[in-house]
């Protein structure tokens, strides 16, 4: 005779655990990338908007940059060396986190967060050497609307990096998902930093 304990149904698969908050950095990350690819496809509108001039060489070229301005190079060159230390550091507390060793992890969150303030002194220092006036030209006014959108979007990763180093300092290292997402933040920070640079302090 079968009883209603032999019709029971097996236990479905266990519900793999979700993580809102790398979810939530995705889309950041999502979001951030179409902001700052748009600014540099509105950069290159307007370069190309620009009128022609005979260059050193005698080429035509996009009288874009204006020529009482100079883009110092070993500083954005330390910028975006330091923007892949950074991304680098990001994936290191991410290996220490897999392995639960919280020393490491929490060392290399806080030298994320240092690298991060050292990239915002140096695009400081990339003002103050360039002098350049916001209202003076097309160029003065994008480029401080795409390095100044770079720099909060670089405050807020280091900001990340410290709540995510005091998080681990509590005693959540087996909690990964924030330093995963931490890791997810730095990657684009960095890809982000490494377009805009070639674009507005390479090509110019």
């Amino acid at each position: 005779m079968t009883t209603a304990v032999d019709r029971v149904l097996p236990a479905g698969p266990t519900t793999a655990a979700r993580h809102p908050l790398f979810i939530a950095t995705g889309s950041v990350v999502a979001a951030g990338t179409m902001l700052m690819f748009g600014m540099l496809a509105m950069w290159f509108k307007f370069r190309d908007a620009s009128p022609l001039r005979a260059g050193n060489s005698g080429k035509m070229i996009h009288d874009w940059l204006p020529a009482d301005l100079k883009i110092p190079e070993v500083a954005t060159n330390t910028l975006a060396i330091t923007m892949v230390i950074a991304a680098i550091m990001g994936q290191w507390a991410v290996y220490s986190a897999t392995r639960k060793d919280s020393q490491h992890t929490t060392l290399a969150l806080f030298i994320t967060g240092l690298v991060g303030i050292a990239a915002i002194n140096a695009q400081v220092a990339i003002y103050k050497q360039m002098e350049a006036v916001l209202a003076d030209g097309a160029y003065q006014t994008m480029f401080y609307a795409i390095t100044g959108t770079m720099l909060v979007l670089i405050c807020a990763g280091v900001g990340f990096s410290f709540v995510a180093a005091f998080r681990v300092l509590g005693g959540r290292v087996a909690d990964r998902a924030v330093v995963t997402a931490h890791a997810l933040f730095w990657y684009f920070l960095t890809a982000a930093f490494i377009a805009l640079w070639f674009v507005v302090y390479v090509q110019k």
